[in-house]
């Protein structure tokens, strides 16, 4: 017969669990979980922050996480300098056995400090925090979120044409590694380089001009699909392929020719030039390659 006990609260469990260790003076929650229009679903992450009196011995014995629940694997940040405040942080990603996933990070007293001294928030709290304990109302004077956080702001027409230029200058470079037959040089700059660093930032411009500046998009395209229209998307799944390097000859042409469409749009709308002789330039020294002799594998 089936438990009728409810299932135990994650939230609940780690204010119990802060409430029970001095050292922790604060909790709070941040990412997907706190901020407000986001999509949470039973795999959406708890991303937790914990405000420590002693940074060393969470990072020093590691058992702690075991609280939880039954480890599945975890990775662990060394101490490293916030990027913000240069004081010493660390953290870890936790995935339990049962499905339960905690981005713990963990900072030192000194570092709230800093943060209520700033003029702004860091992005981290920026795009969204609640505070689930607090023992010494160390987070009273924190300003609220702007929820502004991470969402891309409209190029400049100089940042535009660096944009695209740096773009096409890395498809002579796929070219090349395709007709040398070198699948992964080839897949990490076509996959990662120039879709996922240039293109996906296009498609967010697009975005921010069709739907207003202030449209959340989510990390790493995550609300791509739901935000573009569906011919648009329809084109972006083509423009991935397998391991066949035929096929990555097709995914590099529609990434090269999604890329030109989205961007002569927003240039349309911003009133900047696309650099039509580039694009053709690049092209026609591409197509050059496509068709010399391959070379000898042995």
């Amino acid at each position: 017969m089936a438990s009728s006990q409810p299932e135990p609260d994650p939230i609940m469990a780690i204010i119990a669990w802060a409430n029970a260790h001095d050292p922790i003076r604060a909790v709070l929650i941040t990412s997907t979980r706190a901020a407000p229009m986001a999509k949470v679903d039973p795999l959406s992450d708890y991303d937790i922050i914990l405000v420590v009196t002693d940074l060393e011995p969470f990072a020093t014995d590691r058992t702690w996480i075991n609280d939880f629940g039954d480890v599945l694997v975890v990775y662990w940040d060394s101490i490293y300098p916030d990027p913000n405040f240069g004081t010493s942080i660390t953290g870890n990603v936790t995935q339990y056995v049962d499905g339960l996933k905690i981005d713990f990070t963990i900072w030192p007293l000194t570092i709230l400090e800093q943060i209520i001294a700033a003029p702004a928030l860091p992005n981290e709290l920026d795009a969204g925090y609640r505070v689930l304990l607090d023992k010494d109302q160390l987070t009273a004077k924190l300003k609220p979120p702007t929820y502004r956080a991470y969402r891309p702001a409209l190029p400049t027409q100089e940042a535009y044409q660096i944009w695209i230029n740096d773009f096409f200058s890395d498809v002579p470079y796929v070219a090349k590694c395709l007709w040398r037959d070198e699948l992964l040089p080839a897949k990490w700059c076509l996959d990662h380089d120039m879709k996922h660093t240039y293109l996906r930032q296009l498609l967010e411009w697009y975005i921010a001009i069709e739907h207003g500046a202030q449209t959340p998009v989510g990390s790493l395209g995550k609300g791509l699909k739901r935000l573009l229209p569906p011919g648009i998307w329809a084109q972006l799944e083509q423009c991935y392929a397998g391991a066949s390097i035929a096929d990555n000859w097709v995914a590099l042409d529609h990434t090269v020719t999604l890329f030109r469409q989205v961007a002569i749009q927003v240039g349309a709308q911003l009133g900047y030039d696309y650099p039509y002789e580039l694009d053709r330039r690049v092209n026609v020294y591409v197509e050059h390659i496509r068709q010399m002799e391959p070379p000898s594998l042995h």
